[in-house]
């Protein structure tokens, strides 16, 4: 109704410019009959009258349309946000929906990391250490049966021994996978410092003041950052990349750049799809800005309030 209203006042201030400009400049072209009456629907007899009530016209018009259509403009936003806002309990709902499909997507996807971690290490680590555990027993009832046998029993401790650097070699790309040592060893700054000089395209790295940031953000934010600079490689055909970091109050924003051929989308892979569900388990945001020809930009904000 105020978008009627409010239009309606508009279009007869400005359509009644029309017939005051006519009447000015193009006066003696209509038939006396015809002539148009500008001012009030004061007809108009003569240049005097023409060239005085039309530029009058114009001019009041035109001062109302300036000191009144921003007013106008601003009541009918207000009044749109007002009536097509939710309520307090609306955003509530919509908060809690959110929230509860982002959490059983957390879910979902700690069970596969669980069962991954349970798989990487029964088929692993666990098989190697089955097998040096067989051949340090042949090893000592070798030793037993006959000390004498020095080259078998040789062959089975060296054997254990190269079994046993594979399994621990395993065993740290596990651990990787759940907590990069590299966070505890070197912290945030650190790790990201050593994903960028490891990327395949130069990148550029800009870290403020960020304070103590809580574990579960550091890693997500160092698994983020590695997946998207491996995309960026892998992908974008980018010259140059960027990563910045900053903090502001109690939120942790990332900002990751490419000046690729653009076209990112988390519906064509798992990358994306996988950094997306990342930030939304602890509440964060993303924004992917991709056009076709590039450039990409990867927006992420954390809170890491303590």
């Amino acid at each position: 109704m105020t978008g009627v209203a409010f239009g309606l006042a508009a279009l007869l201030c400005v359509g009644n410019v029309v017939p005051a400009a006519v009447a000015t400049t193009l006066w003696w072209a209509f038939e006396p009959q015809d002539r148009p009456r500008p001012f009030i629907d004061v007809p108009v007899t003569g240049w005097a009258t023409a060239l005085t009530l039309g530029p009058l016209q114009i001019l009041l018009l035109t001062a109302l349309a300036y000191l009144c259509f921003p007013p106008m403009a601003l009541a009918h936003a207000r009044i749109c946000q007002v009536v097509l806002s939710h309520s307090t309990a609306e955003q509530l709902a919509d908060r809690v929906a959110v929230l509860t499909r982002t959490r059983a997507d957390v879910l979902d996807a700690h069970g596969a990391e669980l069962r991954r971690i349970e798989r990487d290490l029964h088929d692993g680590a666990q098989a190697r250490l089955v097998a040096i555990a067989m051949r340090l027993a042949l090893a000592r009832q070798v030793l037993s049966d006959d000390p004498r046998d020095e080259q078998y029993l040789e062959e089975l401790l060296r054997d254990a021994h190269e079994g046993t650097e594979e399994a621990m070699t395993e065993l740290r790309g596990v651990i990787r996978t759940v907590y990069p040592p590299i966070l505890v060893d070197r912290g945030l700054a650190g790790a990201l410092t050593a994903v960028t000089a490891r990327c395949g395209v130069p990148t550029r790295l800009s870290i403020g003041d960020i304070e103590r940031v809580p574990a579960a953000v550091e890693a997500i934010v160092y698994f983020a950052v590695a997946e998207a600079l491996t995309n960026v490689v892998r992908h974008s055909r980018a010259t140059t990349a960027g990563v910045r970091v900053s903090r502001k109050a109690e939120r942790l924003s990332v900002v990751i750049t490419d000046d690729g051929t653009g076209g990112a989308d988390d519906r064509l892979g798992t990358g994306l799809a996988g950094i997306r569900g990342r930030v939304r388990a602890l509440d964060g945001t993303i924004d992917v800005v991709s056009p076709a020809g590039g450039p990409t930009t990867i927006t992420m904000e954390l809170p890491c309030g303590s």
